[in-house]
């Protein structure tokens, strides 16, 4: 996994505080995890500016001898503060485990036993390991919320649900327990809690400079509204029917099918977790001038300009061409990765991304979601690539691991392509 440090926040009895966490990493043929902390107690502080000032002056923790902790102490406050991805509600989960398992619900409970866990297998936390091994439901909060779907599913989330309702408090007090602030040079606290206050107020100018940008947006958009549509807004006969050609290159070639946004939501053209792919732009025309024949019973036919779209192919009016935006080359990831290359086209890897994403969302299957999630190793990779930042260090390969379950993301995707 990346060679990474992440500051966190976890929600806990005493509130909000904040410490760094290095998820796994590889050295010497070994794989290690930490926290900000000695062998008794994990470091955590109220405040951002606390954990900066600790970790700029303090010189004996569990994090010196990590490759990227060089970098820490240079780091500003702003750097230090965790992002939405990761903040943990630890001891609100009881109120998140009493709702539907959906796929918000599910994936909450998912970050979160996951960070709990890590916790736990570092310190030696047996109790609160038991606990998430001896419930079944906590495993299968990885597949996503389809592991609970149908009656069976249904009686596994109520058996995960009624074992957080009983049980939550024990791994709360044990984090408890387990979390110590220690002292912190008075002179760098000041120091790090004045640049906080600049920080703040940095942001609230910029919020304020982006709500008067939005108001001169919007009266902008008032007055030249016609000339705004017709110049900036999409056109076409696709962009009328919201409907999109797309391009799909694998291993076993390239296809040409079909997906829309419905309810934000994507849908293909397919069927039972299938898509209908076809060679070339002709040859799905063709097929949707005879649909019958063809893609009869159709995910799209859900959508209010379906009809629209076949009487144009009937009417020999429909010209399928994909745009480049559209075009998603899945080859040579794999390979890159394999290989410990980090020099891949964010733009492509991007892309491939949302494609693997957007068909699990489609065909109900949570696996690409799960995998490329940034709390697991292959997520956190292809955040580093995607989404580069200075204040990380590079990750170090070999990726072999993330290169196998790209892979299988691969494979997966290529096995629901129904090529005509």
């Amino acid at each position: 996994m990346a060679s990474d440090i992440v500051p966190i926040q976890l929600a806990l009895t005493r509130g909000d505080v904040v410490t760094l966490w290095a998820p796994r990493w590889r050295e010497d043929g070994e794989e290690w995890e930490a926290f900000l902390g000695d062998e008794d107690s994990v470091f955590a502080f109220d405040e951002v500016a606390a954990l900066a000032a600790f970790v700029r002056t303090a010189r004996e923790h569990d994090l010196v001898d990590h490759p990227a902790w060089p970098t820490v102490p240079s780091l500003s406050v702003g750097e230090l503060t965790p992002d939405d991805q990761h903040r943990f509600d630890v001891v609100g989960l009881p109120e998140i485990a009493a709702g539907d398992p959906d796929q918000w619900t599910v994936g909450e409970l998912d970050e979160t036993i996951a960070i709990v866990r890590s916790i736990a297998d570092v310190c030696d936390l047996t109790d609160v390991t038991g606990i998430l091994d001896g419930e079944p439901g906590f495993e299968l909060l990885r597949r996503g919320s389809v592991a609970f779907a149908g009656r069976e599913g249904l009686k596994q989330w109520s058996a995960l649900s009624d074992t957080i309702g009983s049980r939550w408090d024990e791994v709360v007090d044990a984090l408890d327990e387990l979390v110590a602030t220690p002292d912190v040079d008075a002179g760098a606290l000041d120091k790090s809690r004045a640049e906080a206050e600049a920080l703040a107020e940095a942001d609230d100018l910029a919020s304020d400079a982006d709500d008067d940008a939005d108001d001169a947006e919007i009266e902008d958009e008032t007055v030249d509204d016609a000339d705004d549509d017709e110049a900036d807004g999409p056109t076409g006969f696709w962009a009328e029917v919201g409907i999109d050609p797309i391009r799909i290159e694998t291993s076993d070639g390239e296809g040409v099918t079909l997906r829309c946004y419905l309810d934000d939501k994507p849908v293909f053209l397919g069927s039972d977790g299938r898509i209908d792919v076809y060679g070339t732009e002709r040859a799905l025309v063709r097929a949707l001038a005879d649909p019958d024949e063809t893609i009869a019973g159709t995910d799209l036919s859900a959508v209010a300009t379906w009809q629209e779209v076949l009487d144009a192919a009937q009417t020999g009016d429909l010209d399928a061409t994909v745009e480049d935006m559209n075009t998603y080359v899945l080859t040579g990831i794999g390979d890159d990765l394999a290989s410990g290359e980090l020099d891949i086209d964010p733009v492509q890897l991007d892309l491939a991304v949302e494609l693997l994403q957007d068909v699990g969302d489609w065909a109900g299957d949570d696996d690409a979601s799960e995998a490329l999630a940034e709390a697991n190793p292959l997520g956190w990779l292809v955040s580093f690539v995607v989404r580069p930042n200075p204040a990380r260090l590079a990750p170090t390969p070999p990726f072999d691991a993330e290169a196998a379950r790209w892979g299988e993301l691969v494979r997966g995707l290529q096995a629901r392509l129904r090529r005509h």
